[in-house]
C-alpha cells in the first residue's frame, strides 16, 4: 500500500486551476509534506511546504501568489490549489515527507515520496 497517494493531475488550458490532492498514511501526520515537480529534461523542483500544524507555509518563487497548499490532517490529505495555470506548469507533480520544517526545500531530506501526477498545460 502506497504511503503517499497523489491524485488530481489532468490536461487543463492556460489560466484554468486545478487542485492535486495527497493522500498520506497516518504515519506522516505528524510530518512537513512538501510538493515538487519535474518537467521533460529538468531536475525536481520545490513548489510548496507547509508543516505539521498548517501554521507554516512556502513556495517556491515561480508560483507564489498563484498556487496555495493546504492539509486537512483529520482525512491524511494536503492538496495544492493551482491558480491562473501556465504552460510552464506542466510537470509531473510529486508530494513527500519529512520531519523538519527547516529542510523543507531541499528533495535530499525528503523521507517518503508519493508516484506523482501528471500537469499538462496547453496554450
Amino acid at each position: 500500500q502506497a504511503q503517499l497517494a497523489e491524485s488530481g493531475g489532468g490536461v487543463v488550458q492556460a489560466g484554468d486551476s486545478l487542485r492535486l490532492s495527497c493522500s498520506f498514511s497516518a504515519t506522516f501526520k505528524d510530518y512537513t509534506m512538501g510538493w515538487f515537480r519535474q518537467a521533460p529534461g529538468d531536475g525536481r523542483r520545490f513548489v510548496a511546504g507547509i508543516d505539521e500544524t498548517n501554521s507554516l507555509t512556502i513556495y517556491g518563487t515561480s508560483v507564489q501568489g498563484r498556487f496555495t497548499i493546504s492539509r486537512d490532517n483529520a482525512k491524511n490529505t494536503v492538496y495544492l490549489q493551482m491558480n491562473n495555470l501556465k504552460p510552464e506548469d506542466a510537470a509531473v507533480y510529486v508530494c513527500g515527507a519529512l520531519k523538519l520544517w527547516r529542510w523543507v526545500k531541499i528533495q535530499s531530506k525528503y523521507e517518503v515520496w508519493g508516484q506523482g501526477t501528471q500537469v499538462t498545460v496547453s496554450t
